[in-house]
């Protein structure tokens, strides 16, 4: 593939939109119409992946089982893949995912504590291989991330929000465990910090990525 494949991935509460838009607001002027915006579940101009993402984040869906959260999650994302992403990257095209594999991996390997293994298998037949040339990880606490949740976006709490902070705690070693096996991979940002420095920090790890200037 020609083009550049990163994504973003961080618990609940860490800051990701408003980093991400931070950063697509800088990178807009020097890429144009080579950067893509996409995100997870769903995807941009997808509307299979998307019908997906409505229905595996209804609050209303408690009773979903988690092994049918975590299929659904892997059809939508190989919609998202083969529908958005790689005809971007064909096209030699920057493409930024709000949230890829590793989320599955965390949240339903670790929070439901289906097991890793078990959900990286189900993925693996969905992406085929197809890892992104980078991960930006904004870490965060899970107590800090779901305190943040509470006070800032109570009006947009999803269905995983409002899991209890042990769920949280196991998606974040999850992700840990994730980054200390692709340490290339991943860039590791402080997402406790304010958010000009988490901004100003995500900028720098991904300025030999693109090749970007300051």
């Amino acid at each position: 593939m020609a083009g550049t494949f990163i994504s973003f991935e961080g618990p609940d509460g860490a800051g990701k939109t408003s980093v991400l838009r931070a950063i697509v607001a800088r990178l807009q002027p020097v890429l144009g119409e080579r950067l893509l915006l996409t995100r997870e579940p769903g995807g941009t101009g997808n509307k299979i992946a998307e019908a997906i993402r409505d229905l595996v984040l209804d609050p209303a869906n408690t009773e979903m089982d988690k092994k049918t959260e975590a299929l659904l999650y892997a059809a939508s994302r190989r919609q998202h893949l083969v529908q958005t992403i790689l005809p971007a990257l064909a096209a030699d095209k920057v493409v930024i995912t709000d949230r890829y594999v590793d989320s599955s991996i965390a949240y339903q390997g670790g929070g439901r504590e289906i097991g890793t293994d078990a959900v990286t298998a189900i993925n693996d037949f969905a992406i085929e291989g197809m890892m992104p040339t980078a991960t930006v990880y904004l870490d965060i606490r899970p107590e800090v991330g779901l305190n943040r949740i509470q006070t800032t976006r109570q009006d947009e709490v999803n269905r995983l929000d409002v899991e209890a902070l042990s769920f949280h705690q196991r998606v974040s070693e999850a992700y840990h465990a994730l980054a200390a096996k692709d340490p290339e991979r991943f860039l590791i940002i402080d997402a406790e910090q304010n958010l000009d420095a988490v901004i100003a920090d995500t900028w720098a790890a991904l300025a030999p990525v693109l090749d970007l200037k300051d």
